[in-house]
């Protein structure tokens, strides 16, 4: 597979404080990687670079071998871990938003994994519960054709039933060559579906390595090998 994402020497500082040192890293297409670490590791950094929304302080990041701008936003699908939709608004309007603004956004699907999750297209966003309008966002992202998804804490804050539902909806819905990049703490939820991994601790990567080479070669989970490598 052709490499999507590439990062070379990659640095980002807040005056004083630097929340990635010269990352180098590159992904290829065609797989479910986890993006891990705790909670001020780096992870959101790195996707608000990957997603436009900072610039680097040093160094380069490449999407399919172009720079971050007009092109990568065509290439990216990104699911934030905050909602930025329109709490008043039905789900067809935004569908409807989504197909305008997005060339590759694909409505059918959209429809469809609505009625398998049992959602209707007429209800308004503030009416759901929050694991409700979850499912909503995560629908709008993976029903764009992208190369590559980024999804930042995709099950956090719901229910067991609903991470199900939501890790079934990712893995149901995008094609075999693009690549999904999944942030979480919650690793023993998504580590079946994960084909790799990142470590990233303080800033750095620590580790990328393939589930299979973890469970083979160090004989236990990622989910343990997470808790031996950061203290948890």
């Amino acid at each position: 597979m052709s490499t999507i994402l590439e990062c070379k020497n990659l640095s980002k500082a807040y005056g004083k404080k630097t929340a990635l040192s010269h990352i180098n890293l590159t992904v290829s297409g065609g797989h479910i990687i986890g993006l891990l670490g705790p909670n001020g590791s780096g992870k959101t950094t790195l996707i608000k670079l990957i997603n436009g929304l900072l610039t680097p302080s040093e160094g380069t990041l490449t999407i399919d071998a172009h720079p971050i701008g007009i092109e990568t936003k065509q290439i990216v699908s990104y699911l934030p871990d905050q909602s930025y939709l329109n709490m008043h608004a039905r789900v067809r309007e935004i569908i409807r938003y989504f197909k305008d603004f997005y060339a590759d956004f694909d409505e059918n699907r959209a429809y469809d994994m609505l009625a398998k999750l049992g959602i209707k297209p007429d209800d308004k966003l503030k009416t759901m519960s929050k694991g409700t309008k979850e499912k909503v966002q995560l629908i709008l992202i993976m029903s764009r054709r992208a190369k590559l998804y980024v999804l930042d804490e995709p099950i956090a804050g719901v229910d067991p039933a609903a991470r199900d539902y939501i890790l079934n909806t990712i893995l149901s819905n995008y094609d075999e060559d693009a690549t999904i990049l999944i942030s979480t703490h919650l690793i023993s939820d998504i580590e079946n579906i994960l084909d790799e991994v990142i470590f990233i601790k303080e800033g750095q990567i620590v580790l990328t390595s393939s589930v299979d080479k973890i469970r083979e070669e160090k004989g236990k989970s990622v989910d343990s090998l997470f808790r031996e490598v950061f203290k948890c």
